[in-house]
């Protein structure tokens, strides 16, 4: 090795003359530029072929590897100013320009007047998102693109996607063979090799170059020469996690996850009980049901077979790779933080870089959820994804590639270690500054893991407390993180309905940047209830979002968009964010997105959507088991249900969320499911029980129910107490409720506020003024569920007011809008004040219903129907008269009736017939049938 030759390289003459044929035509003037792919695995020789290409290439050749720090157009900056003094600017005008006509711009504007230029992208996958997104427009772009004599010569690591065009040539990098494995060995080991060992080294390595060196660096001298007894295997874990822990600790926490699972099943015996003979192969079946029992999710399968890592024949999985089948199974990804794997790496530029581990960074699919605040309410919490520094985003820093290994090209000389008197210096000064940040860095990374599965699946009050303390310790050495610590911490709080605890989490440093900052000074301002110093910030926010594509921004611009009361933006963006998330296979992130997508669906009236997008937002919080956001996904899949009147699916998902939501302290699924319940009582007819339900929640204080969500129940609770007799409070309601609607950040708020006026009005006259003018603000809040119960209270108000012609038509509408969102309970309701105008065509009550009614229930409902007095039934079942009235009223709202006639007729039609020992009724007196109804309906 000289250098003029650059380093040594074993084995790739072959891919060198490839390269050298595809960029030939370079130096005449062509029609496109030339684009060559270089794939090749852990210490293969991506980087050290990249050189040699440089170095080979007759005209002027530039390296440009991933930046340490990746911020939007890193990248494309490193590049342009190798290029170019001027390369700075030229990487403004091509940011500015966008697309592949910027990038073209400012390559003419560095390469102008030069002859053929290579340039060679390292790593190419681990660059800025804005940067990959930019490059690749411009290589897919026909035609010349303004250089025409540049020739592109771009590397990737399996598991890393090429974005390049697909038209473009690949090269592939194979094991050496034997020779070449050799002369790389003897050049590794200095010649001190002995024959019994060389071959034993050739034959475990498999002409893998990386992992060759590697074995060789760990062999002392005399086992190396064969003086000393051999270790039982030369390549070993130990080797094996230094080649490919890097490529593993890069995948995403599921997918690394999912492939040790595949590896660890790899030998076993598949699903039918025969025993593999393959070791790097399993059954499909095998593997997934070992990812279920482990609550490993299973999404990831799919990304991991189109990333090469996996390879899927029918039935059966296989490892391509028999090393990273052996790496991956013993949980290497996990463990590169380890002391002894620590060995700082070597850049480009000569600085050292230490691999850091994903589990100290935190896992790469950041759950995020969603902003609402006191003047709005969502199931879940404010998006924290803030910053591009963010621990395991796809922005973040990327841990270097493991074909940097030495292997394939020069062979560093091996580091020697300290002698004793030095070691004994460093013990009595202790560490150095470097080695402090590095801990505390961990140190803070582990409590954000900590947090995160707290908020995952534990106390969210805890995780808010590991997320706080995470941002103590980063906020010097990391602030960006430390920004990110605090509003996760702020996410947790709010899921657990503490005021208090979000603002303190969002006294952020002066130093976090634009939409950061609009973000936290919008929901401190929300939260302070001071609306309209929210509404800039916020709106600032949702017009990013309307222009970005990355998930962690559209997340935070529908979680603004719903502070301000927009759920149809909301949704829309909610929408791309789920996209986005599906295509870069981020499963963990997909149950927040759902969860907040289904509540967006919910505030805007569309049911029957939201259940569905809850639906499957359940199904991926139950597969990457995140148990919190399952129970949000019960409680809005509960608020569904109330709505369509399936009361026993009300009640099982409330009954889900509340197991969940209760010992967690998640007041926001608490309050969610409470509100179901009593929506489904209400839309039953039991009044009473919906209004003791609900008085809780609207209550202000540490007792009541979550501070985004009281408001929002109110008009429920007003209806509620109205029916119950308790007036007083339904008034005191009102006028809290007034006072917040005037914040305009509700569509809905106007014309529900003048539905609650008209149910606490004393006077007739102002009672039909202020439904009328609830129903003409109905034409504006876009919801038609609450219109159809607007008229629907206004029908049985004109029917109570014995005006039965009037209240016909609003029933009427009200009963078609209630059948067309599938809610039976209201339905059967308004079917029920139809009959009682006297409406024509009404159907009656199913006789099954009486299947529904306790057995006391259908005693005294019998009674009834055999003529008897409320006070002859009493003497009857010797009970008293109040509890025979107490009981008959819960048949009537049960049964959705509202005289003795329609009582009596039921049971007639029911085939129990009369007559059933209830005892005598006196004969003079004649059946009791056509008295009034004892009946909460007057």
């Amino acid at each position: 090795m000289t250098a003029d030759t650059g380093p040594a390289l074993y084995g790739r003459e072959a891919e060198l003359a490839a390269v050298s044929q595809l960029l030939s035509p370079l130096p005449e003037p062509v029609a496109a530029e030339r684009v060559v792919r270089v794939a090749g695995g852990p210490g293969e020789g991506r980087s050290a072929l990249l050189d040699r290409a440089a170095r080979d290439f007759p005209g002027e050749a530039h390296v440009v590897g991933a930046a340490r720090r990746q911020v939007p157009w890193s990248g494309a900056r490193a590049l342009f100013t190798a290029l170019a003094p001027s390369g700075a600017a030229a990487c403004r005008a091509a940011r500015l320009a966008r697309g592949p006509d910027g990038i073209a711009t400012a390559l003419a504007a560095c390469l102008a007047g030069r002859g053929p230029v290579l340039l060679c992208l390292d790593d190419f996958p681990l660059w800025d998102a804005h940067s990959r997104a930019a490059f690749a427009a411009h290589w897919r772009a026909p035609g010349a693109r303004g250089a025409a004599r540049v020739g592109w010569l771009v590397a990737s690591a399996p598991g890393r996607p090429l974005p390049a065009s697909d038209t473009a040539p690949l090269v592939r990098l194979p094991r050496l063979g034997r020779a070449s494995a050799r002369a790389l060995l003897d050049d590794a080991g200095g010649g001190r090799a002995g024959n019994a060992v060389a071959e034993r080294l050739l034959d475990e390595a498999a002409g893998h170059p990386g992992v060759l060196v590697e074995a060789v660096r760990r062999l002392a001298p005399g086992v190396l020469a064969g003086t000393a007894p051999l270790p039982g295997t030369l390549v070993d874990d130990d080797v094996l996690g230094a080649v490919y822990g890097g490529l593993l600790a890069a995948l995403p926490v599921d997918g690394r996850r999912l492939l040790c699972v595949v590896a660890r099943a790899c030998g076993a015996p598949d699903s039918s009980g025969r025993a593999s003979e393959d070791p790097d192969r399993t059954d499909v079946g095998t593997a997934l049901a070992r990812a279920r029992s482990l609550r490993v999710p299973i999404e990831t399968l799919d990304g991991l077979v189109a990333a090469g890592l996996l390879h899927r024949h029918g039935d059966a999985l296989a490892f391509p790779d028999p090393f990273l089948r052996r790496a991956a199974a013993a949980g290497h990804g996990d463990r590169v933080h380890d002391r002894r794997d620590r060995r700082p790496t070597r850049d480009r530029s000569g600085t050292d870089r230490a691999v850091a581990s994903p589990a100290l960074t935190g896992p790469p699919d950041i759950p995020a959820s969603s902003a609402l605040t006191a003047t709005s309410a969502l199931p879940s919490s404010p998006a924290h994804l803030s910053s591009s520094a963010l621990p395991g985003s796809p922005a973040s820093p990327a841990v270097p590639s493991s074909s940097a290994l030495p292997g394939s090209s020069a062979l560093p000389g091996r580091a020697a270690l300290p002698d004793r008197h030095e070691r004994h210096r460093a013990d009595r000064l202790g560490p150095p500054p470097s080695v402090r940040a590095r801990s505390a860095a961990a140190r803070g990374r582990a409590l954000v893991t900590r947090g995160f599965a707290a908020l995952a699946g534990g106390p969210v009050m805890d995780a808010h407390e590991a997320f706080l303390q995470a941002a103590k310790v980063l906020r010097d050495r990391e602030p960006a993180e430390a920004a990110d610590a605090r509003f996760l911490a702020m996410e947790a709080a709010w899921a657990a309905g503490d005021v208090g605890a979000c603002l303190a989490a969002l006294d952020l440093a002066p130093a976090v940047p634009g939409t950061e900052r609009a973000f936290a000074d919008g929901l401190r301002a929300a939260l302070t209830v001071r609306p309209d110093r929210a509404r800039t910030p916020l709106s600032a926010v949702v017009a990013v979002g309307a222009v970005r594509d990355e998930p962690r921004l559209l997340l935070r611009a529908g979680s603004a968009a719903l502070v301000l009361g927009d759920v149809t933006a909301a949704a829309r963006l909610h929408g791309r964010a789920l996209a986005r998330a599906r295509a870069e296979q981020r499963s963990s992130l997909l149950p927040r997105i759902l969860e907040h997508l289904a509540y967006a669906e919910l505030r805007a009236g569309r049911y029957a959507r939201a259940g569905h997008t809850a639906g499957e937002g359940l199904r991926a919080a139950r597969a990457t088991g995140q148990l919190n956001s399952a129970a949000h996904q019960h409680a809005v899949l509960a608020l569904v249900a109330s709505v369509t009147g399936e009361g026993p699916s009300v009640a099982e998902h409330a009954e889900r969320a509340l197991a969940i939501g209760r010992p967690h302290g998640l007041a926001q699924a608490v309050t969610l499911a409470e509100w179901a319940l009593a929506r489904a009582e209400l839309g039953s007819g039991l009044a009473a029980q919906a209004a003791a339900r609900l008085a809780p929640l609207v209550r202000p204080g540490p007792y009541g129910g979550h501070f985004a969500l009281r408001m929002l129940a109110v008009p429920c609770f007003v209806e509620a107490a109205v029916a119950s007799g308790r007036a007083a409070e339904a008034r005191a309601a009102t006028e809290e409720y007034a006072r917040w609607a005037g914040f305009g950040i509700d569509r809905p708020a106007p014309a529900q506020l003048a539905r609650c006026r008209a149910l606490v009005a004393h006077h007739g006259e102002e009672t039909s003024r202020w439904f009328g003018e609830a129903l003409r603000r109905h034409d504006d809040g876009g919801n038609d569920f609450e219109r159809a119960r607007t008229l629907f209270a206004y029908g049985a108000w004109l029917r109570r007011r014995r005006r039965p012609s009037e209240a016909r038509g609003p029933l009427r509408d009200a009963l078609v809008t209630f059948e067309r969102a599938a809610a039976e309970g209201w339905a059967r309701q308004a079917r029920a004040e139809l009959r009682a105008t006297g409406a024509p065509g009404t159907r009656p009550p199913d006789p099954s219903a009486l299947a529904g009614l306790t057995p006391q229930q259908l005693r005294i409902a019998r009674l009834v129907a055999d003529g008897a007095t409320n006070q002859e039934i009493a003497d009857r079942l010797s009970l008293s008269a109040r509890t025979v009235d107490h009981h008959l009223r819960g048949v009537y709202a049960r049964l959705q009736l509202r005289s003795r006639v329609e009582l009596s007729a039921l049971v007639a039609a029911s085939g129990t017939g009369t007559g059933s020992g209830t005892g005598t009724v006196d004969p003079g007196r004649g059946p009791r049938a056509q008295r009034a109804p004892n009946t909460w309906v007057q």
